[in-house]
């Protein structure tokens, strides 16, 4: 398929346009893998059908979405990146439930949930029993969101669940491992694009913890800063914001105190 560098522009404004999300020139092969895939799947035979069909047949934006679902797969699993997590639960996460009743956790960019039910599963046995928690996974990936919401994993995703977690918290099928209805009961899905503040900021002022990791890195730095300003207005006070562990915060604002705990970092909206 021809796919010019005029041709990686048009889309990339299209997309940046729809979604927010920002392509980097290095990720013209990227691109054009993901565009050849779906003009295979449609049937189509050049680049240029494809715009023509984005532009005169996808009024609903069915296919655009489809294609930015491309674009934003990211690897994920239970208890990716173990560290951060263990700070979180062994420190972070005390220290927030003995100054509430409740603790609520938003998970931006949450694809396909292994996240969102590692962190139900920290706090079920971190937290006090009885101890209530809400946590709130949110993606602009409309089909990431059905699975997590169908909550049935794969031997992938679940290699770094503990044996005793696993028996405990999910059920096993024929079809994978099916999450138990104790972890979804304080969870829930919603569909977010990070880049409409408006959308971000609905989605409540009162969160104790926020997790955005290995997500910034797909929009430009002006809204990267943009985002992080409606993380630091939607956490409450003395609440902590968890990126990558390659992404750092005082790159994009210095509104927050970083806490280096090892060699883990976690960013804390300072008090008054």
């Amino acid at each position: 398929m021809e796919f010019n560098i005029r041709d990686f522009d048009t889309l990339r404004n299209i997309l940046y346009r729809k979604s927010g999300i920002y392509l980097d020139n290095d990720k013209f092969l990227f691109l054009k893998r993901r565009v050849s895939q779906r003009i295979d799947d449609l049937g189509l035979s050049s680049f240029s059908d494809y715009l023509k069909f984005l532009k005169d047949l996808d009024k609903k934006g069915v296919e655009l979405q489809k294609l930015i679902n491309l674009i934003t797969i990211n690897e994920t699993y239970f208890f990716r990146e173990f560290g951060q997590l263990r700070v979180f639960g062994e420190i972070c996460l005390p220290e927030v439930a003995r100054q509430n009743d409740k603790v609520k956790v938003l998970s931006a960019g949450c694809s396909t949930g292994e996240e969102v039910y590692t962190l139900s599963i920290i706090c079920r046995e971190m937290l006090p029993k009885g101890y209530d928690y809400e946590i709130v996974g949110a993606d602009i990936d409309k089909i990431a969101l059905e699975k997590a919401r169908n909550g049935l994993y794969d031997n992938r995703s679940v290699k770094d669940v503990p044996d005793l977690y696993l028996d405990r918290y999910f059920e096993r099928t024929e079809n994978g491992y099916l999450v138990k209805d104790m972890l979804r009961k304080n969870v829930k899905f919603v569909f977010l694009n990070l880049k409409n503040s408006d959308n971000l900021l609905n989605l409540g002022r009162d969160f104790d913890f926020i997790f955005c990791r290995n997500v910034l890195m797909y929009f430009p730095m002006e809204d990267r800063r943009r985002i992080v300003e409606s993380f630091y207005f939607m956490l409450k006070p003395e609440g902590f914001i968890f990126l990558g562990a390659s992404e750092f915060l005082s790159r994009i604002t210095r509104a927050f105190k970083m806490k280096k705990i090892g060699n883990i970092y976690a960013y804390m909206k300072p008090k008054g």
